[in-house]
Formats: structure tokens, C-alpha cells, sequence
């Protein structure tokens, strides 16, 4: 069964409370995602690093309930 953006959102929010997350279906059918997170918990994080945070924060879904996960994250830029 594939998992729901609500879903998805709910995890995301869960590891990321701070974030500004950004999710959209790619295919239409609940199964393909990108999500845009921005949280400051990415601050000072290697790109890689950082999706492998958002994977812990799917508990063992990805591959599963999620099959495709477009990821763009970054912290919060701060204004000069």
C-alpha cells in the first residue's frame, strides 16, 4: 500500500519540527515524492548526511510503503 503525502508529512515533521517541508506526488500515485525539507537541523551537515536523516526519519518505509523519494534539503539561510 503506498504511502500517503499526509504520511509522509507526518514522519518528516516528526524528525524535523522546525521545517518548512514541501512535498509533491510525482506520479499520482502515492509512490513517488519529492519533498523539499528545510530545517536547521541540516546546518553544517553534508548533503548526504542530511538524506540519510530524512531516511532514519521513515523508519524503514523507504523501499517499501515509499518506493521513490526525490530529496532537496538545506538550513535556513540566514539574512545578512
Amino acid at each position: 500500500m503506498p504511502m500517503s503525502a499526509d504520511v509522509l508529512h507526518q514522519h518528516l515533521i516528526e524528525a524535523f519540527p522546525d521545517a518548512d517541508i514541501a512535498i509533491e506526488d510525482l506520479a499520482g500515485d502515492g509512490d513517488h515524492y519529492r519533498a523539499r525539507i528545510v530545517s536547521n537541523a541540516f546546518r553544517g551537515v553534508s548533503r548526504v548526511k542530511q538524506h540519510q536523516m530524512v531516511y532514519a526519519a521513515l523508519k524503514g518505509q523507504m523501499g517499501g510503503e515509499l518506493h521513490a523519494l526525490a530529496l532537496e534539503t538545506s538550513a535556513p539561510i540566514e539574512a545578512a
